[in-house]
Parts: C-alpha cells; sequence; structure tokens
C-alpha cells in the first residue's frame, strides 16, 4: 500500500495557536495510553497529571520563572503547536526565546519537557530560570464519580532539584525534577520554587528539563524519575515513534495492536483525508491500557480535564462503527459489561471498579442497539447474540433477546399521544431547557432500533415476528411525524401537558435523517435540509441550536447550543444530508470542516465563528472554564470516519453481514476508493462506485486482548 496513505504523527500537527494571558484557548492534552496530562498557559507549565487510580486533579506545576519573576507576568504570548507525540511551545521574554517540547514518554507514569532557551541579546548574560512546583497527588479508595478527578492536600519536601508531593494518607507520591544543565548552579531555596543560575553566550542556547512522575509509592515515584532524567530528549524521540506505531496499526489487519483495522482511504481530496484520518486518530487518542483496569483495554470518553475513566455509552456509540471495525474483542467486552448494569439509571460506567456513573441518559437503549448491530454486522459474531448475559436485577437472557427489549423499551415511558417522554434536561442535551420530554429524535431512533429488532429476527428465520416489529416501526413513523412543523425543517418538542415546544436543534434534524429520511415525504426532506443550510450551518462548523430559538438564551455550554456544537453533531448532520437526498450539500461543506482539524482531535465542543475568532479558518475549541466547562478532546470522533465510509462512499453492512454500496464520493473524486474493509473476516476494496471482494483478511497473531468478559461476571 503506498505509504502516503499511511499518516505518521507529524501529519497531525496542529496550525499554531497563539496563547496570550486569559485568551480564549484550550490548552492541548497529551497521553500514552496509560498516563495523561495537559499542558497550561505557560510556556514550561502542566496540569491535570493523572495515571489512574493515582491522580494530581487539576492542580498545575511547572511554571517558568525568569529573573525570579513569573514568566506569564510579563505578558507575552506563548505560540503552541500540538501533535499527536508532543506539544511544542514558544515565548520570546526580555530577549530569552524559551522553545519547550512536553510529551508523556511511552509507558511512563509521567510526563516530561524539554526546555531550551536563547539568549537572543546582544553580549553573554546570566539566565535565571525556576518552576514553580505543587502537589495534589493522592490514591482515592473510592470509584471516581465525579467530573473533575480526585486531589488531596500535601506535603512538600525538596532534596536538591527534586521535590516530593505525599498526602496525609500516604496513597500516592508524585516527584518533580528540575534537570540542570553542566555549569549550572542550584540556588537553595523552598519547595515551592527550584531555582538554577548559568551563564549564556549571546545567541548561545542552554537545554534544561523538566521530569514530573507520579505512582502509588515513593520508591516507584523515584525509580521513573531516574529513568527519565538521563535523557529527556531520548524520552521525546521514542513518544514520536511509538505514535506513528500505534497510527500505522490503525490500519493494518495483521498488527497485533488492536484486533481489526480501520480501511485505507485513497483519495486526491485532501479535506475528505484529513477529516477521515481525524476521526480515526480521536478513536486511538482514548485508548487506556491501564493495568489498573478492571475492563482491561478500555476507551475514555473525555480528557484531559473531566471524567478520566468513564466510558459514556452514548459517546461511545456514537463512534460505533470505528470500535466495530478497529478493536471488535474491547468493544465485545464493553457491549456485555453494560448489559450486566442498569443502562436506566447511569449514563456510562467507569473502569476502575466497572460501576455505574452518573443518572439516566434517554438515548441510552438507542445506543446499546447500534453497538450491538454494529458489532455483529462487521465482526459476523452472530455467536454474541446467543450469548447469556444477566442484568443487574439477575434477570439472564440471550442478548438477542435484551436487543429485542430494547427495541421496545419506550413503551415502558410512552405518553397518551403514543409517544415515548424522555424526561428532562439531564436527561437530554443537558443545556437546552426547551429540548424535553416527547422529542423527534429518540423517538425516530426508536423506529430505528424496531427495524433492527426485524433484522435480527429474520437472522433467526422468524420472519413473523420480524414483520409484526416492522408493522409497529411504520406505525410509528405516523406519530414521529405528527411533531414535524409544516414548512420549517424542525420539529415540536411535545410537553406532558399537550404543549407542542418548537425545537429548532440539530440533533432532532441529524438523528430523524440518519434513522427514518426514506419515510419522510420529499417535501419534508427538502425543507430540513433547507433549515439545515440557512440556521445551523456555518463555514467551519455548525451550531447546535438555531440562534432563532427561543432556547438560546438558556446557556452558553457550546455543544449542544447555539455558539458552536459538540464534534459528532458536524458528521452526523453530513450524513443526514446526504441520506436526505442532498449529498451536494455535504460535499460542499467538507472543505470548511477540513479546515477545523488543525487544533489536535475534535474538541467536545468548537465555537462557530461569531462566538470566537477562527484558527486559521478553523472553528476555535471551546475552553474549559465556566460557563463553557468543555473538554479538550472527545471520543466521538469516530463519527467522522463513519462519514466517509457510510456517508460518502455509502458503505451499508447488513445484520448478516451483506454489504451494498450506494454512495457520492465521484462528486468529490471519481478516483477514490477504500481499501482493506474487513467484515466477517473478508476484505473489500471500494473502487469506482462497486465493492470487490480481495480475499480474507490477514489475521493478527498475539493481538491485545480484551478484559474480562462479563457474561458471567469478572473472570479470575
Amino acid at each position: 500500500m503506498p505509504e502516503r496513505m499511511i499518516p505518521k504523527s507529524a501529519d497531525f500537527a496542529s496550525d499554531v495557536i497563539v496563547d496570550r494571558f486569559d485568551d480564549m484557548v484550550n490548552p492541548p492534552g497529551l497521553t500514552n495510553h496509560w498516563a495523561t496530562a495537559q499542558v497550561d498557559h505557560d510556556v514550561v507549565g502542566v496540569r491535570s497529571l493523572n495515571v489512574p487510580p493515582v491522580s494530581q486533579g487539576d492542580s498545575i506545576s511547572g511554571q517558568l520563572y525568569l529573573g525570579g519573576r513569573l514568566a506569564r507576568s510579563y505578558g507575552e504570548p506563548v505560540e503552541v503547536r500540538w501533535l499527536p507525540d508532543r506539544v511544542e511551545r514558544s515565548t520570546r521574554i526580555d530577549d530569552w526565546v524559551v522553545r519547550t517540547v512536553t510529551v508523556c514518554p511511552p509507558g511512563e507514569p509521567a510526563v516530561v519537557v524539554d526546555i531550551e532557551v536563547e539568549n537572543a541579546a546582544g553580549g553573554p548574560r546570566e539566565l535565571r530560570l525556576g518552576l514553580w512546583l505543587f502537589s495534589t497527588v493522592t490514591r482515592q479508595a473510592t470509584p471516581w464519580l465525579s467530573a473533575e478527578p480526585p486531589q488531596a492536600l500535601n506535603t512538600l519536601a525538596r532534596e536538591g532539584a527534586v521535590v516530593t508531593g505525599t498526602p496525609r494518607d500516604g496513597s500516592a507520591t508524585s516527584v518533580q525534577a528540575l534537570l540542570l544543565p553542566d555549569g549550572a548552579r542550584l540556588e537553595d531555596g523552598t519547595p515551592r520554587l527550584v531555582a538554577a543560575v548559568t551563564e549564556v553566550g549571546a545567541w548561545e542556547r542552554v537545554r534544561f528539563g523538566y521530569v514530573h512522575a507520579v505512582a502509588t509509592s515513593a520508591d516507584d515515584a523515584r525509580a521513573v524519575l531516574d529513568r527519565l532524567s538521563g535523557s529527556v530528549t531520548r524520552a521525546v524521540g521514542a513518544s514520536e515513534r511509538e505514535w506513528d506505531r500505534q497510527i500505522a496499526a490503525m490500519f493494518d489487519p495483521a498488527d497485533a495492536e488492536f484486533g481489526g483495522s480501520l480501511p485505507v482511504l485513497e483519495t486526491s481530496d485532501d479535506a475528505l483525508r484529513r477529516l477521515y484520518w481525524w476521526g480515526a486518530l480521536g478513536v486511538l487518542w482514548f485508548k487506556r491500557d491501564n493495568p489498573a483496569s478492571f475492563m482491561g483495554r478500555t476507551y475514555d470518553t473525555l480528557m484531559p480535564r473531566y471524567w478520566q475513566t468513564t466510558t459514556f455509552i452514548w459517546d461511545y456509540s456514537l463512534s460505533s462503527l470505528v470500535h466495530a471495525l478497529l478493536d471488535p474483542g474491547v468493544m465485545r467486552t464493553q457491549i456485555s459489561h453494560w448489559v450486566s448494569t442498569d443502562i436506566d439509571k447511569h449514563f456510562g460506567t467507569e473502569w476502575l471498579t466497572g460501576g455505574p456513573v452518573g443518572y439516566w441518559y434517554s438515548v441510552n437503549h438507542y445506543a446499546m442497539t447500534r453497538l450491538v448491530r454494529d458489532y455483529v454486522a462487521v465482526t459476523g459474531d452472530r455467536g454474541f447474540l446467543e450469548a447469556e448475559l444477566s442484568t443487574v436485577d439477575g434477570g439472564t437472557h440471550r442478548l438477542a433477546d435484551h436487543v429485542r427489549t430494547w427495541s421496545r423499551a419506550w413503551h415502558r415511558i410512552r405518553s397518551a399521544s403514543g409517544l415515548a417522554d424522555y424526561g428532562e434536561i439531564d436527561n437530554l442535551l443537558e443545556c437546552v431547557s426547551s429540548y424535553v420530554h416527547e422529542v423527534a429524535s429518540l423517538n425516530a431512533a426508536n423506529v430505528w432500533c424496531l427495524r433492527v429488532a426485524a433484522e435480527l429476527a429474520e437472522l433467526e428465520g422468524d420472519a413473523t415476528e420480524a414483520a409484526t416489529f416492522r408493522a409497529e416501526a411504520d406505525e410509528l413513523v405516523g406519530l414521529v411525524q405528527e411533531l414535524y412543523i409544516p414548512g420549517s425543517g424542525f420539529f415540536h418538542a411535545r410537553q406532558p401537558d399537550g404543549t407542542l415546544v418548537p425545537t429548532r436543534h440539530c440533533y432532532d434534524f441529524a438523528t430523524v435523517g440518519t434513522t427514518i429520511a426514506s419515510d419522510l415525504p420529499a417535501d419534508v426532506r427538502g425543507e430540513m435540509v433547507r433549515f439545515f443550510e440557512t440556521e445551523l450551518r456555518t463555514p467551519s462548523w455548525m451550531r447546535a441550536l438555531s440562534p432563532f430559538d427561543p432556547d438560546a438564551g438558556y446557556s452558553l455550554r457550546a455543544d449542544h447550543q447555539w455558539n458552536g456544537a459538540y464534534p459528532a453533531w458536524p458528521a452526523d448532520s453530513a450524513r443526514a444530508v446526504i441520506e436526505l437526498g442532498h449529498p451536494e450539500v455535504a460535499l460542499d461543506w467538507l472543505a470548511g470542516l477540513a479546515r477545523t482539524a488543525n487544533q489536535g482531535p475534535p474538541g467536545q465542543a468548537h465555537f462557530v465563528e461569531e462566538a470566537a475568532e477562527p484558527v486559521n479558518g478553523g472553528a476555535r475549541k471551546t475552553p474549559p472554564q465556566f460557563p463553557y466547562l468543555i473538554d479538550w478532546s472527545c471520543s466521538s470522533a469516530g463519527s467522522w470516519v463513519e462519514l466517509v465510509i457510510a456517508g460518502v462512499f455509502g458503505v451499508h453492512i447488513a445484520l448478516d453481514g451483506s454489504v451494498t454500496v450506494d454512495g457520492c464520493v465521484e462528486r468529490l473524486d471519481a478516483g477514490a476508493a477504500l481499501r482493506g474493509l474487513v467484515v466477517d473476516g473478508v476484505s473489500y476494496d471500494v473502487v469506482d462506485g462497486e465493492i470487490t471482494t480481495t480475499g480474507r483478511a490477514a489475521a493478527a497473531e498475539g493481538a491485545v486482548e480484551a478484559g474480562p468478559d462479563h457474561e458471567g461476571g469478572r473472570s479470575e
């Protein structure tokens, strides 16, 4: 396969983001699939170093001092560039040019910063460089059930340039060190500020280093420091090599890193390629190979600041196709585990203990149905449907019967209108107060779930049951259409008292468009697309909620409000536009969307252009502070891969594993192809609108295993 079709870490380099004091900037994250961290607005500082179950919370350490003064206080901007393996930062203060490279070294519970300082003045000078160090390390004995990771008051102790932090209960230790260049003199001082002095000639450069490691014991933390202190630059190089290896492994079915692989995209269209790679990397970014995980390998949902050990059912399902193709064994374990919990009472589970987290998300039955369908269709593991899985209430049923139950779970919350009432604001979008109760999106999803149950019944040879499911789905379609506002392109949300509240939200548009588009009259499909074009779409992103909606004043949380959108909404909306019969609208939008793939993996939300100045034409990531409360990255990035495979190429994989194609890619790039799409062990190519079999897929030997299969509880 052509090397240029397999990306490397450097292919994902972000544009340079200029970070000025108190700017609307969400600083980039880092991970080695065990440790996670986030750089701070400072040129050296790091925050949120967490290696579950050991946590530093969201504390900041390593802030730079120059000449005895906090570097940020000079007010000079910091230029930041992210790559999967590193974050590069630079600034110029008083003719000192400071350049840093920050990485989470492979296989280490740590973060390191390579610090280079250049004297840009006309003559030799004394450089006084220091780091402000802080620690809140702890190991919490209970599950991580809050958005913010745990932290505790620490006692700091200093020995030379090494500072150790320990909580009162001694449950964990952090070790931090300033690494000095030859000839530098360490100054006396407190643990909070470690500084050194050295002479630097005109235009000469000196190199310092910063290492920050955490562990459950002081000996283990110190051992990490000893390993990394020998060469920070070696750790930087190792990080790049490891990221290149893992990125390549995603596209190689014979590589043991994953249980599956993604097809290789061949295209001359830069936007299509960029969005496809963006989505793939955005899922890889959340892979966690943590030895403390109850689940074995898992995929997080947000990072690096919030919900660090929680996998949300909804978000995971939005990358369902990628999980089924890339890491199906992990997906099977995750599905089995969620079946064993009460999905009517939480939004996900945390992987340190496997326990439930949060309140009920009303999407759960739809999300679980989607996960099972994609897993079985892609892998051909129809034996999984026969697996006897026990729920938290003690009932044991075949997975196939769980799917049947989910398809009719809405019966329990059906109102007098015949539609399901999906509850209050926290059960749905959390920041749109009018999007509550009988919403079009999830009621349309019920139609889709009933049809999946029918497909399953047919697979099992029960044509009568399949017909019953399909008849019920057809009846439900009519009730969903009663929520539509003729001529508008959007829907009502019916309230418990029968009041109809117009809701101009993209979740109705995207979900209705991807579940029941073929059931809608042509005029309704056209009106929906016009609404999308005129009120939701922007040049490089979209609004989740129309600014004409009366609820647009309710919140500034950009994932679901007027000022931005959650990362799956543009991808799913583009797929909906194609399903609604207007692929040209989606294809014309791709170049603008690709400009937004310029700041690292997709954020939990990006601002629309009116809300914040774009970054080199790309919709800016929303910051984490109140009132936005948005993390730097989100695992639903796989929706962009599905847009390319299922939307643009039109690949449809039936539950029985048959593959058909009805796409629009020829309008964008007549020579585009997907190579090595593996379904049920057979490798397919999609070229010129046709799908051909290329043989059995190469099997990876020694693929990374998923964690314990929870069909009967945790294995010993």
